[in-house]
């Protein structure tokens, strides 16, 4: 499987005459959050709630700001969520996907609404 790539749409609803932001996020489903670059943030007018501890790859750990909050639309699918303000690249994890009920296709290297699912997002809560 080779790595993902799907377009999804960033808006800030507290500020709402803002324009949504259209981006090509790498979709990681071995990372748990959103993160967005610096300029995106300041396009959104995104308020840090709080920073954060992260480790990066290199095993290297980062004091990163928090921001949010972030709607991710992708289709017509939704979630609220908050952002590390880190690279030049958006990176959707594994969270914000399942709050939207969306799955990974393997073979076609793509993201879709989950196929059992199609009209309502589902969750499992126990």
């Amino acid at each position: 499987m080779g790595l993902i790539y799907s377009k999804i749409q960033l808006s800030n609803p507290v500020r709402a005459k803002l324009k949504p932001i259209t981006v090509t996020a790498l979709v990681d489903t071995g990372a748990n959050t959103l993160c967005i670059p610096e300029h995106i943030a300041i396009q959104l007018k995104l308020q840090a709630i709080e920073t954060r501890e992260v480790r990066t790859a290199d095993n290297k750990y980062h004091l990163i700001p928090y921001v949010g909050p972030v709607q991710i639309t992708f289709e017509k699918r939704h979630c609220f969520t908050g952002a590390l303000v880190i690279g030049d690249s958006v990176l959707m994890g594994a969270i914000p996907l399942e709050d939207m009920d969306l799955v990974v296709i393997p073979a076609t290297n793509t993201l879709a609404v989950n196929p059992d699912s199609p009209n309502i997002p589902s969750v499992i809560v126990k």
